[in-house]
């Protein structure tokens, strides 16, 4: 299959990469001349723009960074030819990115006008995930579209769940997120305490992971150096998923609970602890490092 692939950062290189492991002829494309270069070096065949890579794809993948991105991509931006305009007939749009569900919602629209198929598949599961294939895939679409989809998914993650409809991925996506940000606040806040407390880090970790407390953000990334070896901890909080890309997605998730009027105090709360954050060292720090904030705070 003909796939092209737009947006080679730290995620999107290794997923176009397992694609063409995979068997599909993938050309690849990002802003970043560096992230062209890296790519290229990697020995992806790459594109001198986007609408290049798109040119006769039967399918599009974007992994970007903002909603507008998205849809200007799809539609041209200044009279130029957007992606839409470019892709083989019928082709199946699929956006990686996590934007909001109104702008997923957005580009479904676009893509089915101009007599293309679409899904909004957001993932989970890191730079890690996305180098060992093993990301998860929340899918917004049809039936149809999803199936014809999940061989190229699978190829690129070990859980791919079909969500429902336009927009429904992402909708998963911003809810999973603001779970995980008030969880993982939680688990720094409970070992800040267990300090003062005199506890040490591996016996709360033993008590927690093995009781009513387990959770992600404590058995995979864990905020305290020892307890898990592979958690970012352990290198200085060098970034799985920064505190800047929480920040944004709790961007996303305060618009929905505007948009739907929900009640969700501790999402929102999560939202300014993380906002604050990342205007600091959390900014380029992986977000498990806010524990360092709530130490400082709590001095």
């Amino acid at each position: 299959m003909k796939i092209a692939f737009l947006g080679l950062g730290h995620m999107g290189l290794p997923m176009a990469k397992n694609l063409a492991a995979a068997g599909h002829e993938v050309r690849g494309f990002d802003v970043m001349p560096a992230a062209v270069e890296t790519a290229r070096t990697a020995g992806l065949a790459v594109a001198e723009s986007g609408t290049d890579a798109a040119t006769g794809a039967d399918v599009v993948i974007t992994m970007f960074q903002t909603g507008a991105q998205v849809l200007d991509a799809y539609r041209g931006e200044g009279g130029t030819t957007g992606l839409l305009g470019v892709a083989a007939s019928g082709a199946l749009f699929i956006d990686c990115s996590t934007i909001a569900v109104d702008e997923a919602r957005a580009a479904h629209a676009l893509a089915e006008a101009a007599g293309h198929r679409a899904l909004d598949a957001p993932v989970s599961g890191g730079v890690v995930g996305a180098e060992n294939a093993t990301l998860a895939f929340m899918v917004g679409g049809t039936d149809e579209d999803f199936e014809a989809a999940r061989p190229l998914l699978e190829a690129m993650g070990r859980r791919v769940v079909h969500c429902g409809g336009a927009g429904l991925g992402q909708a998963a996506k911003v809810c999973n997120n603001m779970i995980l940000a008030v969880s993982q606040i939680a688990v720094a806040e409970a070992f800040v305490l267990g300090e003062r407390l005199g506890l040490s880090h591996q016996a709360l970790f033993d008590v927690a992971s093995n009781a009513s407390g387990q959770c992600w953000a404590l058995t995979t990334n864990c905020p305290v150096p020892g307890p898990v070896p592979t958690s970012p901890a352990n290198r200085d909080y060098q970034p799985g998923f920064a505190g800047a890309l929480m920040n944004k997605d709790l961007g996303l998730a305060e618009h929905a609970i505007s948009a739907t009027g929900v009640d969700a105090r501790m999402g929102m709360l999560a939202r300014e602890i993380y906002a604050q954050y990342a205007a600091g060292e959390g900014a380029s720090q992986d977000f498990s490092g806010i524990i360092n904030t709530i130490r400082a705070e709590s001095a």
